[in-house]
């Protein structure tokens, strides 16, 4: 930013883009609300979309362009300026934005670890030989397969309310989802257990919301900054820095994710995973971060471990199998 561009202390305006399930629009609310709080002078509004993401339910996300498709449209309305912020969960986000579109924020992250839901069971382990596990994510499904492979895996899509609603009508004994959804929504009673990370490691981004704009939009991204919470986004760009070092896609279970210890210490933990849970990388990087270049480097670092574990070897073969689409 030019240090003599000067920008209005308030925007007179803000249009915010969002997709239009019940969790997306809780997640465009409560930016609203944070918004509000800075700029309360400032008219904002909500521009719900249905994405490409939320019409196609008959196939996983993987076989049909990856997650990328729940952004897209929205993308589309900041580029033709029917809206001036698009809110995301960061693990929808791609990992390279396309040209013309940045982050301007990723505010301070929910629970990041899965959930296990069921109305009959307490946890994993107390499921029955043969009981239906539903997820949509092949991270988990590869988590499943390794740990529990008495168990059947199927597919699951939808929002949350749908995947809820199937879970109630028995078609399976217990879903696996996001934490932080369920959290967000007042549904964290329907949490019957907890899923520790060393056990079914999140999605690089999971449970952080991140707020994307033109890049050419340096206002927006002046006012935006007081929303950034530093030690979430340092964490999520280290994630994030894995899959895009090791090429992954949507088609590759890869798991990464950063808490932070002691002396500003970031401890970044990768799994790459065949879907059948046949092979798995996985490694661990501990480094202190104080800065973007810092956690770019680390994720680079935990990369080259997992790299070293095989992963660039299952990242392969998966992507022979699939015709290497949907990159992410």
């Amino acid at each position: 930013m030019n240090s003599e561009t000067h920008f209005p202390a308030s925007p007179a305006t803000l249009v915010i883009a969002s997709r239009e399930s019940r969790l997306a629009m809780w997640q465009a609310e409560h930016v609203r609300d944070a918004l509000h709080k800075l700029y309360p002078s400032c008219e904002l509004r909500i521009l719900g979309m249905t994405t490409q993401g939320d019409r196609i339910l008959d196939r996983t996300l993987s076989k049909v362009g990856g997650k990328g498709l729940f952004v897209k449209e929205l993308e589309t309305a900041l580029a033709d300026g029917r809206a001036d912020l698009a809110v995301h969960s960061l693990k929808d986000v791609p990992m390279d934005l396309p040209e013309g579109f940045a982050l301007a924020a990723v505010m301070e992250r929910e629970d990041a670890r899965d959930a296990f839901v069921s109305n009959d069971y307490a946890n994993l382990a107390a499921l029955p030989p043969g009981s239906v596990v539903g997820t949509a994510s092949l991270r988990r499904e590869a988590m499943l397969r390794l740990r529990y492979p008495h168990l059947a895996v199927e597919p699951l899509r939808g929002n949350l309310d749908t995947r809820l609603a199937k879970l109630d009508r028995g078609q399976y004994a217990a879903i696996i989802l996001a934490a932080a959804g369920l959290k967000r929504l007042g549904l964290g009673a329907r949490i019957r257990a907890l899923i520790d990370t060393d056990e079914s490691l999140p999605l690089a981004g999971q449970g952080a919301l991140a707020i994307e704009v033109r890049a050419d939009r340096a206002d927006l991204a002046a006012w935006l900054a007081p929303l950034d919470h530093r030690p979430t986004a340092l964490a999520v760009q280290a994630e994030r820095a894995v899959s895009r070092n090791l090429g992954g896609s949507c088609d590759v279970p890869l798991a990464a994710h950063g808490h932070w210890g002691g002396a500003g210490n970031l401890h970044l933990a990768g799994r790459v995973s065949m879907p059948d849970g046949s092979r798995t990388a996985s490694a661990e990087v501990v480094a202190p971060v104080a800065s973007d270049a810092e956690a770019l480097a680390l994720g680079r670092q935990l990369a080259d471990a997992l790299a070293l574990q095989g992963a660039r070897e299952i990242i392969a073969a998966l992507a022979a199998q699939s015709g290497g689409e949907s990159a992410v």
